[in-house]
């Protein structure tokens, strides 16, 4: 099949209240979900684009379409449910960072079954497309621990996206994005570990291996992350830059020294940069010196949308 797409993504997109000033009720409406981060960051950088999800037949649900349609993200596969919501979040900023409150349980992305990979949504303009479609007709799949995390069938629909991609030779994006207030901890190493087998880039972060492994030693993450199965590795290590791992090299690269504003979906940022990078071309090691650039200007802007960076502007900065 031809690969119309450059990165697809699939996952659960959320309307965003970010907080603007600590310990006020001022919050700043914007749009989250890192898989959609992910999907905008990569249309951005100029890769082709296109979502996979469900969201509710809501006006939340709305605005959803009408970012994706004005960020260029194809969203022809996006199903409507009438019966379930689109999922919301609040971003609170205090002493020890951000902190995260979701109202999400039973949402319609929840829902999403591998059955519905299957299944051509209602389109505007006549031209839906099945998610299994879109998947075996892009390069990259991307999805994260997240999108597996949302409900044992959404865990099910993201293994079964895999196995799609694996078998129409699209190659498989997976970010490490713990939540452990979606799943417990030894449910989410299980399904992680047997997601990084199946995946060709790895993305996980240093935090969320800490805890997923108990190693804090970034070599030997990258080492667990080959071990199961991963061809290249990319950890993220916030303001420490990132290690990156080819399988036969491996390079540190340093992080640009910004004043941070809001982390929120930062990691986002960077793998939907180091996708699209990867899509046009770029090997892992310069593609990742361009996603390290990227975070770090979507460092200096509130919520985890608006800041994403365009190619002018990282070009600039590196």
């Amino acid at each position: 099949m031809d690969k119309k797409f450059d990165v697809v993504a699939l996952g659960e997109a959320m309307l965003e209240f970010n907080q603007t000033t600590p310990g006020q009720p001022l919050y700043r409406q914007g749009f989250g979900g890192d898989t959609s981060n992910a999907a905008i960051a990569a249309a951005r950088a100029g890769a082709q684009s296109a979502y996979l999800t469900r969201v509710g037949a809501d006006a939340f649900g709305d605005a959803l379409l009408n970012l994706w349609h004005a960020e260029g993200v194809d969203s022809r596969s996006v199903q409507r449910d009438a019966h379930a919501a689109t999922a919301i979040y609040f971003v609170t900023h205090g002493r020890y960072g951000h902190e995260f409150s979701y109202m999400r349980a039973g949402s319609a992305a929840s829902r999403m079954t591998p059955h519905w990979l299957d299944q051509t949504p209602t389109h505007p303009t006549g031209d839906g497309t099945s998610p299994a479609e879109a998947i075996a007709a892009a390069h990259i799949l991307h999805l994260s621990a997240i999108t597996l995390a949302i409900s044992p069938e959404a865990c099910d629909t993201g293994f079964a996206a895999m196995a799609l991609a694996r078998a129409a030779g699209t190659k498989v994006s997976f970010d490490s994005n713990l939540r452990l207030k979606l799943w417990p901890l030894a449910r989410a190493q299980a399904c992680i570990a047997k997601a990084v087998a199946l995946c060709d880039i790895f993305l996980p972060s240093l935090d969320d291996m800490v805890a997923l492994t108990g190693l804090a030693e970034p070599d030997k993450i990258v080492d667990w992350g080959h071990a199961q199965g991963a061809r290249s590795v990319v950890l993220k290590m916030g303001s420490d830059g990132a290690l990156v791992s080819d399988g036969t090299q491996r390079r540190r690269i340093a992080a640009l020294r910004v004043e941070q504003v809001d982390a929120t979906g930062a990691g986002d940022c960077f793998g939907g940069n180091l996708l699209a990078r990867l899509a046009l071309g770029d090997d892992v090691f310069t593609a990742s010196i361009y996603a390290n650039a990227a975070a770090a200007l979507a460092v200096q802007g509130f919520g985890a949308v608006e800041p994403l960076p365009r190619p002018d502007a990282v070009y600039a900065a590196l």
